[in-house]
């Protein structure tokens, strides 16, 4: 009787899971099963590279997963149910349910409205391959003069403010921020950020907040009017309900509460991974939703699925971020280092050596999801139980 892994999502945290617990355990003792509702990876760190009119390489999971045993189940989740150990779905195949052993939640996020006016309706965001298309689209209509608005000031929208104007010297591209632009990095990062902005011809307004967005316009709290033939809204991230409603304790965020092996605290035989799950960092502080994120908690999660599997001491790998690596187009960047406490250190890098570097990271990124079996061991791990459907474990 094989032990049943699901992992939901195949995003850079549950893709990267699924094809090391298939390198690493042996296939006579499990059975791994991919659930994504669409049949693509997504390269989710150049999605604002596809809406400006970059062509990405469509890398689809059925190739990916091919010979590695990982089956794929293309459906949407609509529900978890920890108690009996199910998952529901829905895709062409009409309602589903999917039964486990091991669940890996990775479900990853979408774009906050934080409950604006008009957000939902008239503004585009770059969180998914759907709406990035839909982006591109309309930036494609826009003449010369175009106005584009960018709303946001973390990483997402420094780099899709950036990547568009450089790309599109034609279009008036304006970024509202929240606070100052780039006040968590170093002074001296800090002001090579403001010449690329300047460089790049990017209007900024600090210390706005948006409070509605119209067909034409973004209106903020003092009542000033921005503007807009298309507004860009990336002012944060928000996890999808279902963590909250399946009965999984979850923060006020509605991500997964998850213990040091990102194991959660409520049902032992969920863990979850990415954005979605709430850990706590070698800082003491809770992980912030980025791919970095994704790349540790995957990492903490499926050496510790593996360890209790195989009978082993469950290791615990390193959850500290060295430095935020930004884009500012194709031919710039800046690679900020932090300390311990995630605070700037007084030195970055920055510029076109930096930016390649980047480049090559996200090409790695690409490459290592599509071969998730490079590496793989002669003799893969045995599993020390099998499960007893029963819910208690027996001996193999």
């Amino acid at each position: 009787m094989k032990h049943r892994i699901v992992v939901l999502g195949a995003g850079y945290a549950g893709a990267f899971a699924a094809g090391n617990l298939a390198r690493r355990l042996s296939p006579a003792d499990i059975e791994i099963t991919v659930v994504n509702a669409v049949p693509d990876f997504v390269e989710r760190m150049r999605l604002h590279q596809l809406a400006i009119g970059q062509d990405l390489a469509v890398r689809k999971l059925a190739d990916v997963f091919a010979g590695t045993g990982v089956r794929l189940r293309l459906a949407r989740v609509t529900g978890v149910d920890p108690g009996r150990r199910t998952v529901a779905v829905t895709g062409e195949d009409g309602d589903g349910e999917l039964a486990y052993d091991t669940l890996l939640y990775a479900l990853g996020s979408s774009v906050a409205h934080h409950g604006v006016p008009g957000v939902a309706e008239y503004a585009f965001d770059v969180t998914g391959r759907s709406s990035a298309l839909r982006l591109r689209e309309r930036l494609a209509g826009l003449g010369d003069g175009g106005t584009v608005l960018v709303v946001g000031e973390g990483l997402t929208g420094i780099e899709t403010a950036t990547e568009f104007a450089e790309a599109r010297s034609d279009l008036s591209v304006a970024l509202v921020a929240r606070g100052e632009l780039g006040t968590w990095l170093s002074s001296k990062a800090r002001r090579h950020l403001r010449q690329a902005f300047d460089r790049l011809g990017i209007t900024v307004h600090e210390h706005t907040a948006i409070e509605a967005v119209e067909p034409t316009r973004a209106i903020a709290a003092d009542g000033t009017s921005f503007p807009a033939d298309v507004t860009v809204w990336s002012a944060g991230f928000a996890v999808h309900p279902i963590a909250a409603a399946s009965g999984l304790k979850v923060a006020e965020t509605g991500q997964i509460v998850v213990d040091r092996t990102m194991r959660s605290v409520s049902h032992p035989d969920v863990y979850a991974a990415g954005d979605c799950a709430y850990a706590i960092g070698d800082n003491g502080r809770p992980l912030p939703m980025s791919c970095g994120t994704a790349g540790y908690t995957n990492m903490q999660a499926t050496a510790a699925i593996i360890a209790r599997l195989t009978g082993s001491e469950v290791p615990t790998t390193g959850l500290k971020y060295y430095g935020n690596h930004i884009s500012l187009g194709k031919r710039d960047a800046i690679f900020q280092m932090v300390d311990g406490d995630a605070r700037s250190k007084s030195w970055y890098l920055g510029g076109r050596t930096v930016a390649r570097l980047k480049a090559g990271v996200l090409k790695g990124a690409g490459w290592s999801i599509s071969h998730p079996t490079f590496g793989l061991p002669k003799r893969r791990r045995r599993l020390a139980t099998v499960p007893d459907r029963s819910g208690v474990k027996v001996a193999a």
